[in-house]
């Protein structure tokens, strides 16, 4: 029987919360199969460890992770520390050392879910948008010189290598062609305005789009993406871009296709070599941490693309099953989706429809 060594991080917020929930479901799915088994390393990382130690993580943390075949991530952030400490503490340089270079977030209306854009209908709004995950706008160079005086002067630069350009670009083509719905992919970029970067992206992307004559492509400018994700979302099949507007455009598409609850993302690390990271794409809502309405099936539904990835074709399968199912029925749904069950419950209904798929 196959032991996959899983690394989880709760995290801050409602990540402990929809943390459960994912490990209640695998373990459902271990428990009812003689050829899966799951061996956790819990690891208390987050913003709860920052205040003990002054780090996100231990100096080894990277170190511990390495042990693992893939990380189970819940959230990180807390209102009373500063976004770029616990972004850079924790999240972005597991990202970085463990070359997770694609982030791959489907977002599909699943019958049972209303979108806020007038007259979509279920499996209408159909994409899966491809983020470059390691550099572009995150990359960690610039400094302050002169910081304190009225000559501070600021510098951020992004960072666009041909390597990481073309391999998510690349990426999304081959998702496309597995995925075989509308065949088009879209690159989005600012080439406009950014006549280095954004202009070397442009070119990189026709260049790769010349070995798949099959597949219609578009390029669009970020604010015209940006508008028509909210207007004519289900024009959309797959969507390529940096790394900054690819994490802005997913949460619009998130929002689209009728929770922030439901976005499930998948961090690549494209060789193997090192362990890719599953996660939800909402933060820590510490609005409502510890009540009990957190929304887990974006978490269940990351555990799910993780078992895709470790191989688990077919159980992978029954999770994304049962959470469409879930949300088809309504019996048992949180309240970002109008109804008023707790997180417990909801991840209790995935492992009952597991049950009987």
């Amino acid at each position: 029987m196959p032991e996959y060594k899983l690394a989880v991080i709760a995290g801050d917020g409602v990540g402990p919360e929809v943390i459960a929930e994912g490990k209640k479901v695998l373990d459902a799915l271990s428990n009812g199969s003689t050829e899966l088994n799951f061996a956790y390393s819990e690891l208390p990382w987050g913003s709860a460890y920052y205040r003990e130690t002054g780090q996100m993580m231990p100096d080894d943390g990277l170190e511990q992770l390495k042990l693992n075949q893939a990380i189970f991530f819940g959230a990180v952030g807390d209102p009373d520390i500063p976004d770029h400490i616990t972004l850079q503490g924790l999240l972005l340089p597991m990202r970085r050392a463990f070359d997770q270079a694609i982030s791959i977030r489907p977002c599909y209306l699943h019958p049972g879910v209303d979108s806020p854009i007038v007259g979509q209908k279920p499996g209408d709004i159909d994409m899966v948008i491809y983020r470059e995950n390691t550099e572009g706008e995150y990359a960690p160079v610039g400094g302050r010189l002169y910081p304190g005086t009225p000559h501070e002067t600021v510098i951020q630069t992004g960072v666009f290598t041909k390597r990481g350009t073309e391999r998510i670009i690349r990426a999304a083509f081959e998702g496309c062609v597995r995925r075989n719905k509308k065949n088009k992919v879209t690159s989005v970029t600012k080439s406009n305005a950014q006549a280095f970067s954004m202009v070397f992206w442009d070119e990189v992307f026709e260049e790769v789009s010349l070995d798949y004559p099959q597949i219609e492509t578009e390029s669009l400018l970020v604010d015209r993406a940006a508008m028509d994700l909210a207007r004519w979302p289900d024009r959309f099949d797959v969507i390529v871009s940096s790394n900054l507007f690819a994490d802005i455009l997913s949460d619009i598409a998130a929002v689209v296709t009728g929770s922030m609850g439901l976005a499930a993302s998948a961090n690549i690390n494209p060789s193997k070599e090192y362990p890719s990271m599953f996660e939800s794409v909402h933060g820590a809502a510490f609005d409502i941490a510890g009540k009990g309405l957190a929304n887990p099936l974006a978490t269940i539904s990351a555990a799910g693309l993780m078992l895709d990835h470790l191989g688990e074709h077919s159980t992978a399968g029954r999770i994304e099953r049962a959470v469409a199912r879930c949300l088809e029925e309504r019996n048992v749904i949180t309240a970002d989706l109008g109804g008023n069950n707790s997180t417990s419950q909801v991840g209790d209904e995935i492992v009952r429809l597991l049950s009987i798929d």
